[in-house]
């Protein structure tokens, strides 16, 4: 992961106390690659939430050989916002689908709610192929993440399989909106942050919570942003990826309890909300996930898994409003070779039949990614003081233990 300051000649603002520790020690260079990574923290399972299904080894969608994932995370500056100055509370997170190549890869794509975006889908459909990255940012630096993957594959920075001399580009950019901490007009996402997140991405342990695209993101009135989990599914795993910035705290479920609904006056002690209704805010947000196999499946059947997705969502008390852009991606490491400039290929093909478990797998790791964000998620305070709680874990164990729905932390 990449810790990096915006460019540019604006004037730098100190950091916000209420933030980490690391984020406090910001120096103008920034952290250098990787610093937060060495940060623990504990995760869904360790607070002892029960989860259905069997995780892989990392319980994250690098359990899928060869995807990798990396992040550009800015975070700068306090007070009042000044448009172009910050505070910036924003970043940039790259998933990319194979190891050391960036050959296409099977795909197929759903949205639940379609207030929010998704670029190259059109594409997708259309070949059945996702061509390079999937890159997640806030709503305004989608056109900034763009022309930079553009840039990116022209200067053949990697092993791409259309440069040097490429011709044309469709990226894949995904989006939610940050703008209640983050100075979400100011387009402090840059190229050089967009790199980052794609030159860092690593295999392994994912970084999740305030990191990246979820940087400046909220999820059920709490502070949210990236989570990750996977599931084994017979000889196959599927892992998934959310940034998740939707949903109002009244309807948050968490293993099936009603957490919200205990936790509608909780707010950090001595913490000011920011807001004039308690914490609970407005519900404006949306989620991103994307979902990797390696499972030998077909576009059409990689559609399906990414209609799964609302189902782990549902889980958790989301059902799409109207001012939520719900969209998803799946994608298969499965059939190298398949995508070609000319001539026939031969693929191999999951059957319909034996697909069942994928579905519920999808399902099941959307709905502890998801979990995962929130916990991880800390207390941020953004633009204009603005103020976003962490999920309150002992508050969280308190209210499951009470419904009987707390195991023992593994």
């Amino acid at each position: 992961m990449s810790f990096l300051p915006r460019t540019g000649s604006a004037r730098r603002r100190p950091v916000a106390p209420m933030l980490t520790a690391a984020v406090a020690a910001l120096t103008a260079g920034g952290l250098a690659a990787g610093a937060l990574g060495a940060q623990t923290a504990p995760r869904a399972r360790d607070l002892g939430i029960p989860f259905p299904g069997e995780p892989g080894t990392l319980n994250a969608i690098t359990d899928v050989a060869g995807v990798r994932v990396g992040h550009a995370t800015i975070i700068e500056g306090e007070g009042a916002l000044v448009v172009g100055e910050g505070p910036v509370r924003t970043g940039v997170t790259a998933v990319l689908p194979r190891t050391e190549s960036y050959e296409p890869v099977f795909a197929g794509w759903y949205s639940l709610n379609g207030n929010g975006e998704m670029t190259g889908t059109t594409w997708v459909e259309e070949s059945g192929f996702l061509e390079g990255p999937v890159m997640i940012t806030n709503t305004h630096s989608v056109g900034d993440v763009h022309q930079a993957v553009i840039e990116w594959s022209r200067d053949a920075r990697a092993n791409h399989p259309i440069a040097p001399g490429i011709w044309w580009s469709l990226p894949l950019v995904a989006e939610t909106w940050d703008g209640r901490l983050n100075d979400i007009n100011g387009f402090h996402v840059g190229k050089e942050h967009v790199f980052a997140a794609i030159e860092s991405a690593a295999a392994g342990s994912v970084t999740e919570g305030s990191v990246g695209g979820g940087t400046g993101m909220v999820c059920n009135s709490f502070k949210g942003g990236i989570g990750t989990a996977s599931r084994i599914a017979g000889d196959y795993t599927v892992g998934v990826l959310v940034q998740c910035n939707y949903g109002r705290r009244p309807e948050l479920l968490i293993a099936g309890v009603p957490v919200g609904r205990e936790l509608l006056d909780w707010m950090p002690p001595g913490g000011a909300d920011g807001s004039a209704d308690a914490g609970v805010f407005d519900g404006l947000g949306s989620i991103i996930v994307v979902i990797a196999t390696d499972a030998p499946l077909l576009p059409h059947q990689l559609k399906r898994l990414a209609r799964r997705a609302p189902i782990g969502i549902g889980r958790m008390g989301g059902y799409g409003a109207n001012s939520s852009g719900d969209i998803f991606i799946a994608f298969s490491t499965a059939n190298g070779g398949a995508w070609s400039r000319g001539g026939n290929t031969t693929v191999e093909m999951m059957s319909n039949d034996a697909i069942s478990p994928l579905l519920l797998a999808t399902a099941q790791a959307t709905e502890e990614a998801i979990t995962n964000a929130m916990v991880a998620g800390r207390t941020m305070v953004g633009r204009d003081g603005n103020m976003v709680p962490g999920l309150p874990h002992d508050e969280v164990r308190r209210i499951l233990a009470a419904h009987n729905r707390l195991e023992r932390p593994k």
